[in-house]
């Protein structure tokens, strides 16, 4: 009995091990051709968010896509968004990253896919929105002291432009359509930009699809068999 309760508690210690490292516990262990990844929080890149914060560090993320690539098990990618956005190069790395994978992606927006969080539900050949989350789309902006005001601006747009960029060759909506989204000025009190819920999002063309779990599964199940069939 006292074996058995110390395996316990090794598994317990492990499990809050897990969560306070990577921000999920270990998974049971059964095979799998699919990875499953979730970006929840703030995404976090060069600096650490603050204590007692929800994040989600790149520097964890880009090893697990990494692995995912490298296994030949991993056929699909199913990346799973509750996001409020955060560093603007780290979301966009991780966009990249995802979407530079040969391998049948879908993404599933749950809650939010705020800011940041806009490239990286667009970055997967399919994208599913459940009909609560929210998305919301605005220009990129700091807080704090701006020291050489005319060379930050510009930085501003050359970044803004990155991510439109990315955002447009990744979904349907159209170079004006998320110029006026991302301008308005009528939905946010203390902001421009404007908040997208479900549908909405679908009918911007910036989701595929209006969905949850199962129909995004099943979705890139088809995609894994469509790769099959293609071989």
């Amino acid at each position: 009995m006292i074996k058995k309760a110390e395996q316990e508690q090794n598994k317990n210690t492990e499990t809050i091990e897990n969560i306070d490292k990577v921000g999920i516990p270990n998974v049971p262990n059964f095979e799998n051709n699919i990875q499953f990844i979730t970006i929840i929080g703030e995404i976090e890149g060069h600096n650490t968010s603050s204590s007692g914060k929800k994040a989600t560090k790149y520097e964890h993320i880009i090893p697990m896509l990494i692995a995912a690539v490298q296994d030949p098990k991993i056929e699909g990618l199913f990346i799973i968004l509750n996001t409020e956005g955060g560093d603007v190069e780290a979301g966009l790395a991780l966009s990249e990253m995802i979407n530079s994978i040969d391998k049948p992606k879908v993404s599933l927006v749950l809650g939010g896919g705020h800011s940041i969080g806009v490239p990286l539900a667009t970055a997967t050949d399919y994208s599913f929105i459940v009909p609560t989350a929210a998305m919301t789309i605005h220009p990129i902006r700091t807080t704090g002291l701006v020291i050489g005001v005319p060379q930050t601006f510009r930085y501003f747009q050359k970044m803004q432009k990155r991510i439109n960029d990315f955002i447009l060759r990744t979904s349907n909506i159209s170079e004006e359509t998320l110029m006026n989204l991302m301008f308005a000025t009528d939905e946010l009190a203390n902001d421009v930009g404007t908040i997208l819920i479900g549908k909405d999002a679908v009918d911007y063309g910036l989701i595929d699809e209006v969905g949850g779990f199962d129909k995004a599964l099943r979705k890139l199940n088809e995609l894994i068999d469509n790769k099959k069939n293609m071989i």
